[in-house]
């Protein structure tokens, strides 16, 4: 297993964090990035190709854990979606 952070790194927002087991992708949240130099954050080229995700798990209806969930989709994420009932 492989975890990789990308957001919430030393700050709160743009949760985001990339798994890799058994030649499987997660993420765990894509939430946006809010604040000081959060427009050049949240257009940065993910580090990783969205149509490789196979699942994303969101924690919470947060926007900075599920934000950046439709610009996933705009760049071809087609996996799966689970979090808890609203």
């Amino acid at each position: 297993m492989k975890i990789t952070f990308l957001g919430a790194v030393r700050k709160v927002t743009g949760s985001c964090f990339h798994l890799s087991v058994n030649g499987l992708q997660f993420l765990v949240d894509c939430g946006m990035h809010q604040g000081l130099n959060s427009d050049a954050l949240n257009r940065k080229p993910f580090p990783f190709d969205s149509k490789a995700i196979d699942v994303v798990f969101l924690t919470h209806a947060h926007i900075d854990h599920t934000g950046l969930v439709p610009r996933l989709v705009r760049e071809g994420f087609r996996g799966k979606i689970i979090t808890t009932a609203a």
